[in-house]
């Protein structure tokens, strides 16, 4: 994609960040399209790689490529922790004073990193892309819709099913969602949480055939659980109001069953309807104890204080290092 009206070259330094997962043959043409684009920008730059824990050979591909170009630093995680928190590894390490956050599958466009950056100079702190034109299959395009209203009406936070992770955000921005350690991760709940100016631009959405998405329909599912239980109480509150209903509906029955006694309908009480009362309150005690449950179990897990993140190595050409120890990040 052509880039118009060119920007003149400032001293910003630009930081663009990219989880790595499966992506050993897009890697060279990322960097390569990074690199075109951003130098329309600025000669100040780093390209920042995070290998989520790849069982390909992406690693050996992102260490090939650091020790060819100066300005990129290569991140290896000990395992795979997520893609959110392997942007979160990359934000740590960030030096910029605006920072891009993008996919590694060329679906998000390097060609438009300096569209976000002339928006972002309007006055902006964010500015995200929102994917026009959709180069997914009908089957995900549906999930990601469903999913995202599911999320909005549950957290109670506006989401956009277009926008994802590509964007241009201002150092104070990543400065303000670094500082969140809690151990639930999801990037554009957390840029809409700390506030600042925000705004987005239509972006063109890149076709990748070759790379199968990460996300299962199980690992959106438990996703979408982590962040409404770390963004909201509403299941909580509507536990609660169900617990209402169920109870009038109840004390309506039991009204209902005297009045037909005191009339002499009723010689002996329904069989039925008392199994029935003891499947429903018994199935709605434990959908709340569940739910309880689930709240107490990620309190303790946040309270156990682990690392969001470990690192096992670090390549950089620039940085004239490379740590094969295991670093941990609080």
């Amino acid at each position: 994609m052509p880039i118009s009206n060119s920007l003149n070259h400032t001293a910003v330094k630009l930081s663009i960040v990219s989880p790595v997962y499966l992506a050993e043959n897009t890697l060279e043409e990322l960097l390569r399209r990074i690199k075109q684009s951003v130098l329309t920008v600025t000669d100040s730059f780093e390209i920042i790689l995070v290998d989520d824990g790849c069982p390909d050979n992406s690693w050996l591909e992102i260490e090939r490529l650091a020790s060819i170009h100066d300005e990129v630093l290569g991140i290896r995680l000990s395992r795979n922790f997520g893609q959110h928190y392997a942007i979160t590894a990359g934000l740590d390490k960030a030096e910029g004073e605006w920072i891009v956050v993008m996919d590694c599958d060329l679906q998000d466009l390097p060609e438009e990193i300096p569209n976000l950056f002339r928006k972002a100079q309007e006055g902006f702190d964010v500015v995200q892309g929102r994917r026009i034109s959709r180069k997914d299959g009908l089957l995900k395009k549906l999930s990601s819709k469903v999913f995202y209203r599911a999320l909005s009406w549950l957290t109670g936070l506006e989401q956009d099913e277009t926008i994802a992770n590509f964007g241009i955000y201002h150092r104070k921005v990543i400065h303000a969602i670094i500082g969140m350690r809690e151990s639930i991760r999801f990037f554009p709940s957390m840029v809409k949480w700390v506030g600042f100016k925000q705004t987005s631009i239509p972006v063109q959405h890149g076709a990748n055939e070759e790379r199968k998405s990460a996300y299962s329909f199980g690992k959106l599912a438990r996703l979408g659980l982590d962040i409404i239980l770390a963004y909201s109480d509403k299941p909580l509150r509507l536990t609660i109001k169900a617990g209402i209903i169920i109870a009038a509906i109840g004390f309506l029955f039991a009204l209902y069953t005297l009045i037909k006694y005191l009339q002499g309908d009723i010689v002996v009480a329904g069989y039925a309807s008392l199994i029935i009362s003891i499947w429903v309150l018994t199935g709605v005690v434990l959908i709340t104890l569940g739910m309880v449950g689930l709240y107490v179990g990620k309190t303790f897990e946040s309270a156990k204080a682990r690392p969001i993140y470990v690192v096992e190595k670090e390549v950089s050409k620039y940085k004239a290092k490379e740590e094969n120890t295991n670093k941990i990040k609080f």
